[in-house]
């Protein structure tokens, strides 16, 4: 069907084609002509509701303006993708890989979805031959594809760093046996930091994502060591080094999470800004409804000022020539992923899996744990066809509130373990997470626009 959408960003007017994809900077007039999303409304019915508010001369001046665009596709356009996503032709090969080297942690934050590591189970390592074997199992897994993304995860992953180096450089060897390109990639708490571990991250992963929640205050009231004790005066000064050994042209961010006890947390962006910091995520946590920390409803209002402040702040610094990247504003006019990723999303369950210590696969990490979605075991190599089928067909096609939704080649119909969780279905979407990401989106689009203006 055809679908459109328009909002308003810090006074400008905006106009997204939802299929095509187009962006279009708009007056009040055109905003308010467009009754109707998913049709072009007829001329005599818009200057009948607009009489006395516009003169019949400018909404029929507007009109053809609109006209035009509808028949240069530009507005109002089909949807030709629902019969590629329906097809489900597509080859199944894993192209990256949670490796979870690690069930523990020497951290004990509040709102671990993996329980300090335990994920549902008890604490333990992978060992190097159950790593050695992963890597086997996804160089087999991916076909003919060439490039595998291989993430190093916990718990913490650096408690079992010499396993890691010897999976790493079993790696090395078997891409190129197999003509295969690994990128490694890591998330750590930083706190086992050290000149050694850093020389070596700085040299192999093609990515370090570095846990901190922003202001001392807020880090220190849930990332919090075994003794109760706060992380960030430990943490700050190691997360700083292993930033600057990074050039510009090896990627890191520093991740934070804020709960219903920052919902200011436009402030925590703006304290990792003043130490230094210039690739950030600071994310909204994930929790059960019952938990002290978890976002409500009625937070939203509060939560969507904080992106308004953060839009503004980072459309200044643009203009000033001192910009910082917001990894939920990251957002490409220009097509973005390509149309099968932006159908299906992850690709969790089928082009992406989570590894455990005892070589259990499951669809994603935050699914470790729960027999129900077991997929198979490295050992067997053959994993359950049936439920990778489920998680492949969850496109935003099959589900019935992503069909008809503006924002859904840019979400991809949201996260399955979120949608799970709060609905036991990953076919209904999470929705509070949901309006956050309609939120951020549209600041994404309007930052994007601003900043590219010539």
């Amino acid at each position: 069907m055809s679908l459109i959408h328009k909002f308003t960003q810090d006074g400008e007017y905006y106009l997204i084609d939802v299929n095509s994809g187009s962006l279009h900077i708009i007056d009040k007039l055109i905003y308010d002509l467009l009754i109707d999303v998913d049709k072009l409304a007829p001329v005599d019915e818009v200057i009948a509701k607009f009489q006395g508010v516009y003169s019949e001369e400018d909404i029929r001046e507007a009109y053809e303006d609109l006209e035009e665009l509808v028949k240069e596709e530009l507005l109002y356009t089909k949807d030709y993708y629902e019969d590629i996503a329906l097809k489900d032709d597509q080859d199944d090969y894993i192209k990256a890989l949670c490796l979870n080297v690690v069930h523990d942690c020497n951290l004990k934050c509040k709102y671990c979805f993996a329980e300090e590591g335990e994920y549902k189970g008890h604490r333990k390592p992978m060992s190097p031959e159950i790593g050695k074997k992963a890597i086997d199992f996804v160089i087999k897994k991916s076909g003919p594809r060439k490039n595998i993304e291989v993430d190093l995860f916990g718990g913490e992953p650096l408690m079992v760093f010499d396993a890691i180096k010897e999976i790493v450089d079993y790696a090395r060897e078997q891409e190129k046996i197999f003509n295969k390109n690994i990128r490694f990639t890591m998330t750590t708490n930083a706190t086992l930091l050290n000149d050694e571990i850093m020389e070596y991250l700085d040299k192999n992963m093609g990515n370090i994502i570095l846990s901190i929640d922003g202001r001392e205050e807020v880090n220190d009231a849930v990332r919090i060591r075994k003794d109760g004790s706060g992380s960030y005066s430990r943490i700050l000064p190691k997360i700083k080094e292993m930033v600057d050994r990074r050039d510009k042209s090896k990627q890191y961010y520093v991740r934070g999470t804020f709960t219903r006890n920052n919902t200011d947390f436009f402030n925590d962006v703006m304290s990792l800004v003043n130490e230094g910091f210039r690739e950030i995520s600071v994310e909204p946590v994930v929790l059960p409804d019952d938990n002290l920390l978890s976002l409500r409803r009625e937070d939203l209002p509060k939560i969507f000022d904080q992106y308004d402040l953060l839009y503004k702040e980072m459309l200044r610094r643009h203009n000033e020539g001192d910009s910082f990247k917001f990894y939920h504003f990251n957002i490409d006019l220009n097509g973005g992923p390509c149309v099968y990723k932006r159908i299906s999303g992850c690709g969790a369950g089928f082009e992406y899996v989570a590894i455990t210590p005892d070589g259990e696969v499951y669809p994603c990490h935050q699914f470790v744990g729960n027999k129900d979605f077991l997929l198979g075991n490295i050992d067997d190599g053959d994993l359950d066809t049936k439920l990778a089928s489920e998680f492949k067909k969850a496109n935003i096609y099959r589900k019935p509130v992503c069909k008809n939704c503006w924002a859904r080649f840019y979400c991809s119909g949201g996260c399955q373990a979120n949608n799970f969780n709060f609905n036991g279905d990953i076919h209904v979407p999470y929705e509070i997470g949901c309006e956050m990401q309609k939120k951020r989106i549209e600041c994404a689009i309007a930052l994007k626009a601003m900043t590219s203006k010539v």
